[in-house]
């Protein structure tokens, strides 16, 4: 019986680890999403502090998902909108270059992190999310323009 009871704790340990490790879904927590596709390329998938978003908007695409009210009221300097909400939000990504970086945001992060799960879904090889949105990105005093 003990054999039994060890076997059964032993395969339910394994069967959780492995349930655990495929399918990950991100807790609010975690920063990092990097997998690797069939053809062997990272894609990276990461939401960042505002310090570390305005470090990789350098070279990158500026992508703004929030409404066109949302829009209208400021953006950061340089971003493309693409509203999340419209029916043609994957015909606008496919607008941009998958090879090169882009940094996301909206206006709280949540929906930004929605489009980066897209992106990175769509072939995107790297992708950074504003953690925070805009609110973010006003509260430590970042510049914004009127479009």
């Amino acid at each position: 019986m003990k054999k039994v009871i060890s076997g059964m704790t032993a395969l339910f340990v394994t069967v959780m680890m492995v349930s655990c490790s495929n399918g990950q879904s991100k807790s609010e927590g975690d920063n990092k999403s990097k997998s690797e596709s069939t053809s062997a390329s990272v894609s990276i998938a990461e939401n960042v502090n505002v310090e570390e978003f305005a470090k990789h908007m350098d070279g990158a695409q500026l992508l703004d998902v929030r409404t066109p009210d949302e829009w209208s009221a400021g953006i950061i300097e340089g971003a493309t909108m693409a509203n999340i909400y419209d029916a043609d939000f994957e015909a606008n990504l496919a607008k941009l270059d998958k090879e090169k970086p882009v940094t996301v945001y909206c206006k709280s992060g949540g929906r930004s992190g929605q489009a980066m799960a897209k992106m990175q879904e769509l072939g995107f090889k790297e992708v950074y999310n504003l953690k925070g949105g805009m609110g973010a990105w006003q509260g430590a005093d970042k510049p914004t323009v009127k479009p």
